[in-house]
């Protein structure tokens, strides 16, 4: 636990029963997000984990559950962080109005990760 809480990569040099301990992965994802890789498979899709993991490193979406990908609070807050996370969201979330509009705010050419339908969004197109 010292090991992780002062350098979260720590974790990738820990046993399995490790990086399957709950409290030691969040001390790992609260230093580095990206730390999460080393989780195994059930904290990974833990949202929990996953929320406390996207503070530090939006684009640990790539590697997360496609349960998670769906999840529009883990997306939203991913996006508040970084907004081309967009990219590893869900159809469907690509395809919220909502979720898309928070991108494109940020950052316009996020838009090319948006549905073919909100491409064409007169709302979302006056925010670019």
């Amino acid at each position: 636990m010292a090991a992780v809480k002062s350098n979260g990569s720590a974790l990738g040099a820990a046993s399995d029963e490790l990086k399957a301990d709950k409290e030691v992965v969040m001390a790992a994802v609260k230093s580095n997000g990206e730390i999460l890789e080393y989780a195994s498979g059930e904290l990974k899709a833990d949202k929990e984990v996953v929320m406390a993991a996207i503070t530090t490193w939006p684009l640990i979406m790539s590697e997360i559950s496609d349960q998670l990908r769906a999840d529009k609070e883990v997306v939203m807050a991913a996006i508040e962080q970084n907004c081309w996370t967009l990219e590893y969201a869900s159809d469907e979330l690509r395809a919220d109005k909502e979720v898309v509009m928070a991108a494109v705010k940020s950052d316009g050419d996020t838009l090319q990760f948006a549905s073919d339908e909100l491409q064409k969004d007169p709302d979302i197109l006056a925010l670019i």
